[in-house]
This record gives C-alpha cells, structure tokens and sequence, in this order.
C-alpha cells in the first residue's frame, strides 16, 4: 500500500478537507521576500506612504492634545480615562474566543468590572485630597466626601470580593482552563497597563510641566527614530523589533536629550504649566513657580568672539532634571515598545488594534508612555518635591484623617496653647 506523503487522501481514497481560519485584521502574515530582521525600514518600497498616513495622523493626534492641554488638568485626566479604556477595551478582546464566549454569557461584563474597581481604588487614592479641598466650603458635601473616602479601601475590597464571587460561581466543566486563562489575563492587564498609567494623572495635578514634558519627550523620540531610521536605517538593533535600527536608536537618543534640555527652558516660562493644582476646579493657575523654574545666570567665558551677542545665559535648574529624564526617555522607555514588539510576536499580531492610521491601536502609541509616566512620577517625588514637613503636608493630613469634630477640637487647642506661649 502506498502512503500518501502529502496527506490530501485518507480513508476509502476519499478527500479530506483542509481546516482553514479566518485571519485576524491585525495577525502577522510573514513576507517570504524577507527574513526575520531583515526587513528594514529603508529598504521598504512602500515606506513613502506609510510615512504620508502616519504624518497625517500624527498631526491629528498632536492637534488634539494641544486642545485638551488648553483645557486644562481635568481635561487632561479625562484623556487619560478614555485611553486606558480602549487600551483595556483593544487588550480584553486579544485573547477573548468567540465560542467560548458564547457559552459564557456575561463574562466580558466580569472583566469591566474588575477593571472600574481598580479605578476607583487608584483614582480614590490619587484624588481624594483634591476632593476635600474642593468641598470645603459646603459642610454638607464636606461630611459626605470624608465617610466616602474614609471607607474609600472598605468600598473597592467589597466590589472586588463581589468580582472573585462572580468568577467562581459562573466557572463551567470543560471551561475551567479558559476562564482562569482569562482571569490571570485581566489581572495581569490592571496591573501592567491601568495601574502604570494611572500614574499620569499625578503628574497632572502636580503640575502639568511633569505630565506634559515626559509625554513630549517620548513623541520626540519616536518621531526621531523614524526618521533617521527612515533615511539612515541600515543595522538592525533588535530581533523583536525587525524595523528598528541602530541608526535610528542613537539619532532619536542625541535628538531626546538636546531636545530635553531645550522644551525644559520653554515650557517652564508657563505659570499655568508649572502650578500644582490643589482642587478640581477647571481655573487656570498663577502661582510662585519656585526655584526649579526662576533662571540662574552664568556667565560665558572670556575667549569666545567679540561678535557672539550674549555675555550670560540663563538656565532653569529644572533643566538639569530634564536631562536626566532626556537620558531614560531615549535609552530605558524605548524598551516599553520592544516588552510590547515580543508581546504581539508571542500572539501573532502585528498591531493591537487598527484605530490609529498608521500607528495601529491606542496600546501600540502608549507602550513607551506608560513606563515614561512610573519613572517621571517616582522622579518627581523622589528628586523634586521637597521631603521635610511643610504646613501644607500638616494641613492635608488634619483634612483627611480627622474628622470635622476633632478638627474644631484641634484648632481650640491650638488656640490655647499659643494663648499660653
């Protein structure tokens, strides 16, 4: 008997069909006219128009964070919301299997829920100050803002006990393996995704200088390894990342830095950039900018020529700061994009969605942004913000752990006390 080597006879001689899938918009579907790590960015023949869709995008998008920027801080924290929706919304379908979902009615509703819980625990945490200052004048709201925030963590254990609930009496026979799969999934997504980027909106209200800056920092270095990649790009940098050049990294690493140092100087002439925001109103700020922001002057030296038209410069000691987040923006956060290039590989899929014209999903844009955002935070508080008790720091937490009895309590004795001295 004769085997068949090609497998297209079985049985009887009777033909076997061949299983087919349908391809997902955004999987892979390898080029047989490249290798892997290969297929460079100058070298491509349709580089010309995927740069003219992805300009126009970039336009559209950089136009529309300039608007919402004028806005102001809760403007910008809506954006934050709205992109960590559709990037949760682009990573929950990535794994999800339309059969098994058929069979398991509801259970996509069981991962939003776990999702707005930990916004609420996160955004509790982060705004809850901003809350009572703007309520202060309203005893009414005042009382009912600080039970809410007292019982803040009481709150979003509940909700999440009733999630883990949820899972545990909708897990089904044959679908144990899929459920668990999706629920490490949604976990590993709050923890990944939300929780980095939820960082942002710190920055925002400690200034938007500290949200802005970072986020302009990363934009510069991807719109600059694009395009000396695209003009010089010869020597892949990265097996997960087959576009990504050597020519590219350094280009967009020099651009970052000087850049860095440059936009720290102009936006830190803006009081309204500057300014923390202490509340939730939708005002725009003038305050004392501080030191970082007041320049120093140096003088230049001697030897350089009669017809060089400055004797000083000034120089924002901010700007030393931003050199240092210069220096992380175009050498450590580029690994976000090549953590996020392995993660498609692993699954397939070119992109992890197609809402963007060229650039692909919202998760595709803001890899880089989210370990941006940890790192400036941590920055921030760790180099920046003063770390000795202030009056202010006293007066925040008087407003958030006692109540409004003890407060009155508290200032009568204060009174006192002072009466004697």
């Amino acid at each position: 008997m004769q085997k068949d080597l090609g497998g297209g006879a079985g049985a009887g001689g009777q033909s076997t069909p061949k299983l087919r899938h349908r391809r997902r918009f955004n999987e892979v579907t390898q080029d047989p006219t490249t290798g892997n790590g290969t297929h460079l960015l100058a070298n491509d023949q349709n580089k010309y128009k995927s740069m003219w869709i992805r300009t126009y995008s970039t336009l559209w998008m950089i136009g529309g964070f300039v608007f919402i920027l004028y806005m102001g801080h809760l403007y910008i924290c809506a954006l934050v919301v709205v992109l960590q929706v559709l990037m949760a919304r682009e990573l929950f379908s990535l794994l999800r299997k339309a059969h098994e979902d058929r069979q398991l009615p509801g259970f996509r509703l069981l991962n939003w829920h776990f999702f707005f819980t930990a916004m609420l625990f996160v955004y509790g945490r982060i705004l809850s100050q901003r809350f009572f200052n703007t309520v202060t004048s309203d005893q009414v709201l005042y009382r009912l803002v600080s039970s809410l925030i007292k019982y803040h963590m009481v709150i979003c254990y509940f909700l999440y006990i009733v999630g883990f609930m949820w899972f545990i009496l909708t897990l089904k026979k044959k679908m144990y393996k899929y459920q668990f799969g999706q629920y490490a999934w949604t976990h590993m997504i709050l923890i990944v995704v939300f929780t980095q980027s939820s960082f942002a909106v710190a920055n925002i209200f400690g200034g938007i200088f500290w949200f802005l800056f970072p986020a302009s920092l990363i934009i510069i270095n991807d719109i600059a390894a694009y395009i000396f990649g695209f003009f010089f790009g010869k020597t892949p940098l990265i097996k997960l990342s087959p576009k990504k050049t050597w020519e590219g990294f350094l280009g967009a690493s020099v651009t970052t830095i000087i850049s860095a140092f440059v936009l720290a100087y102009v936006l830190g002439q803006f009081k309204w950039l500057t300014c923390p925001r202490k509340d939730l109103s939708t005002g725009w700020l003038d305050c004392d900018p501080g030191p970082l922001f007041k320049p120093v002057y140096f003088s230049l030296p001697g030897w350089l020529p009669q017809w060089f038209p400055w004797n000083e410069i000034a120089v924002l000691p901010v700007q030393w700061h931003a050199l240092c987040l210069g220096l992380f923006a175009s050498i450590i956060a580029p690994f976000g994009g090549f953590f996020a290039s392995g993660f498609k590989r692993a699954f397939k899929i070119k992109d992890f969605g197609d809402s963007i014209p060229g650039h692909g999903g919202i998760t595709d844009r803001m890899d880089c942004q989210m370990v941006m955002a940890v790192f400036a935070y941590i920055y921030h508080q760790s180099f920046v913000v003063p770390q000795s008790f202030s009056v202010e720091m006293m007066l925040d937490q008087i407003l958030v752990n006692l109540t409004f009895e003890e407060q009155i309590n508290l200032y009568r004795r204060l009174g006192d006390i002072l009466r004697e001295n």
